[in-house]
């Protein structure tokens, strides 16, 4: 219970401060943030777009090593895991382009432009879904969970690319892009030590709250199976 409660204030800190923490010129105080040229307030949307795209390969990394558990056990509970992981990465995955796509409204004038980053992240979500697809086309527990663990060890194998790869050697929008040698591959070296604390926290905070919702959908899972078994 403890973790719960310290989980929502770390949560509430990291929503209140990356909303309502002011951007300066010149920070004086650890609640001020620093005025990033080109970005001004929009640059407070690393917060929650950073963690939600780093949950997103977390959650299907997770989803492959439970697919491998499975293919070498064959117990359908590795399974359920990493469906439970697969179904969350789909959530973090749509997050991060949700929030990536108001950032690009607001910074560069239309929510989608097809920059490399944009189009590596359509394509991971095109091949997870159809991940969704094939399970709920398949109805033999045993043949999906198969099937589901050899494409989710496939399908990551492409992670890798899309995320890090691809969006780094081609030109384009998004910082850190092949023409863009200011950003590094998370952290923009111009966040100052404020930024850096609360996007620290709020990477800590998403993670434990990702554990946390894969448990529970994990646990969901195994009681709808015994459910729809008797």
């Amino acid at each position: 219970m403890l973790w719960k409660i310290s989980l929502f204030i770390l949560m509430s800190f990291v929503i209140i401060s990356g909303i309502t923490f002011p951007i300066v010129s010149q920070p004086s105080t650890w609640y001020e943030f620093p005025n990033i040229p080109g970005l001004e307030e929009k640059a407070k949307i690393i917060f929650f777009h950073v963690p939600t795209a780093w949950l997103s390969v977390i959650a299907f990394l997770m989803a492959m090593i439970y697919g491998v558990r499975y293919l070498r056990k064959r117990n359908l509970d590795d399974d359920a895991k990493s469906a439970a992981a697969l179904q969350l990465g789909m959530v973090f995955c749509i997050l991060a382009t949700v929030t990536g796509s108001i950032w690009a409204k607001f910074t560069w004038g239309a929510f989608w432009h097809w920059d490399p980053r944009e189009t590596s992240i359509f394509i991971l979500l095109l091949i997870y879904g159809s991940l969704f697809a094939l399970r709920s086309a398949i109805e033999n527990e045993d043949k999906r969970a198969r099937l589901s663990a050899v494409y989710s060890i496939i399908a990551f194998l492409t992670v890798p690319f899309f995320i890090f790869i691809m969006p780094r050697i081609m030109t384009g929008l998004h910082p850190g892009s092949a023409n863009d040698d200011t950003s590094g591959p998370v952290v923009d070296f111009k966040m100052n030590s404020n930024m850096q604390m609360v996007f620290y926290i709020s990477l800590f905070t998403f993670t434990i709250l990702y554990w946390w919702m894969w448990k529970m959908r994990y646990k969901t899972i195994i009681i709808q199976e015994k459910f729809f078994k008797k």
